[in-house]
């Protein structure tokens, strides 16, 4: 199993946010290139970045910090927010992104993802973002009212070999994974999974991949020294 440590950008800073929601933005690093060292000399093999103001508005604000960071580290990097259409996904190709994370377009223009299956294989990868179970979109604003799972199961049939998983309930809060949800999903795909959303300890790692997870994506933790990233890849070997 992997462990992704991740990189949240607002207005060019390094910020998290608990439970989605942009008004509880705060800055929890100076320097996003700087960041992104410490994450690699602890033995991180991909890091996650979303473009916060590219989810909420689609704009490209932030662009040019991802392009930075993988230009001064050499760092694989996948980058989410804001990807609504095959124009987006190859513009942030070209920044040197490894991997190109659709998610609200997925919800709404299923056949975009079709497309670009088709077209980058598993360069693409699917971020559901569930509250109570059901999908949500545009910044975790909108319920979509798509079960989970259903979804899930829809993207495989296109062709999508990663999917990131996150319960909004837990993001940002430090409590733990939704194990439950996780564990239905591996009962329901084949695809890659990641969780994502309070992965918080030791502990929450061995049991992700006791679960079949293939992959962790680590944040306020990290920031707050809750969880130590070196430590956490070496207990997902």
């Amino acid at each position: 199993m992997k462990v992704i440590p991740a990189i949240d950008l607002k207005d060019g800073q390094c910020v998290r946010l608990q439970k989605g929601d942009y008004g509880t933005a705060h800055k929890v690093a100076e320097n996003a290139v700087e960041t992104a060292r410490r994450f690699l000399e602890a033995g991180a093999s991909l890091i996650h970045m979303v473009d916060l103001d590219a989810a909420k508005d689609g704009s490209h604000a932030n662009y040019g910090v991802v392009e930075q960071v993988i230009r001064e580290t050499g760092a694989t990097v996948e980058l989410g927010g804001g990807i609504r259409s095959m124009q987006d996904v190859e513009t942030v190709l070209a920044l040197g992104v490894s991997r190109v994370i659709i998610g609200s377009a997925a919800v709404r223009h299923p056949e975009f993802v079709a497309e670009a299956v088709k077209k980058y294989g598993d360069k693409i990868v699917v971020g559901i973002d569930a509250k109570s179970e059901t999908v949500r979109t545009d910044g975790w604003l909108d319920d979509s009212g798509e079960n989970y799972i259903a979804f899930a199961e829809r993207m495989e049939s296109y062709g999508v070999k990663n999917i990131i998983f996150t319960d909004i309930d837990k993001d940002g809060m430090l409590a733990g994974p939704n194990f439950d949800q996780l564990a239905a999903l591996r009962a329901s795909v084949s695809c890659e999974i990641i969780a994502s959303g309070g992965v918080s300890t030791l502990e929450d790692i061995a049991a992700l991949k006791k679960l079949g997870i293939d992959g962790a994506i680590a944040g306020k933790a990290v920031y707050t020294g809750t969880l130590d990233l070196a430590k956490a890849i070496k207990e997902a070997e």
